[in-house]
């Protein structure tokens, strides 16, 4: 009897085995292949466009502000969310993964790979961002801007503005006085705390650019995008203007990063 139960198994065995051996895979059934053409459908697309008046999972965007920092097409300047410590905080964690190699931990445009060789990065210190939309940071990280790609895919909408709201706190903490912390704070500045902490005292000394960063013009001046509709300029390089020229330098100066206060430059 135990023979026999055996020599069943094995015959069921091998009849799986024989049955697998002639069923069709469904990688040979007729289908389409994205980005393939097709004989099927008369405009020759496999690809099908999307239902006209329907939006696919995930695409409902009714709060458009939040998704693009525009309001009619300008840059807004306000958060779509309050911007809570909790929100501080997840922005300064995202700024320091993403932002810091070109800008820097206090953002003055002097990170780790701009003192290798790649191109200056914006300060968040200069007068036009200070007063720049918080829209425009959104839309920035968003879209990119001048050599700095976007970091759509790598950011979600979320993240972008709690690393806008950061950004607004970190231009606050580097000229931060105490008419604007609340009463019975201190503002320290960044020496004192240098002192206190047993630091070399060139730690709290200005930011400069070093020799090894380039700045992308012939004449080592500061890089700046051109104004859209702007004439060009008399030297027939209208896709560049340039300031804090320097002809005559060998290596590019760069701005002086402001005086920090109680945030460490490392």
């Amino acid at each position: 009897m135990l023979k026999l139960n055996q020599f069943v198994a094995f015959g069921a065995m091998a009849a799986t085995l024989v049955l697998a051996g002639c069923r069709q895979d469904m990688q040979d059934q007729p289908k389409f292949f994205p980005q393939r053409g097709t004989d099927f459908y008369a405009d020759g697309r496999s690809v099908r466009p999307q239902v006209e008046n329907t939006v696919a999972r995930g695409q409902l965007r009714e709060n458009a502000y939040f998704y693009t920092g525009l309001i009619n097409g300008k840059e807004g300047d306000g958060m779509p969310f309050p911007a809570t410590l909790e929100v501080l905080e997840r922005g300064q964690e995202r700024y320091n993964v993403y932002c810091t190699p070109c800008h820097s931990r206090v953002g003055n445009g002097v990170g780790m790979i701009v003192q290798r060789g790649y191109m200056k990065a914006g300060s968040f210190h200069s007068a036009r961002l200070e007063t720049a939309p918080l829209g425009h940071f959104f839309h920035v990280i968003s879209n990119g801007h001048g050599a700095m790609p976007d970091y759509a895919s790598q950011i979600v909408p979320a993240d972008r503005w709690a690393i806008v709201a950061y950004i607004k706190a970190l231009q606050l903490s580097q000229k931060a006085t105490q008419a604007d912390v609340p009463a019975g704070a201190h503002v320290e500045s960044l020496s004192s705390i240098t002192e206190r902490e047993g630091l070399p005292a060139s730690f709290a000394d200005e930011w400069t650019l070093p020799p090894t960063a380039v700045t992308g013009t012939p004449d080592n001046g500061l890089y700046v995008l051109p104004v859209p509709g702007a004439a060009p300029s008399a030297t027939g390089e209208g896709s560049t203007s340039r300031s804090n020229a320097n002809p005559g330098a060998g290596t590019p100066a760069g701005p002086r990063a402001p005086q920090q206060s109680g945030v460490p430059k490392h």
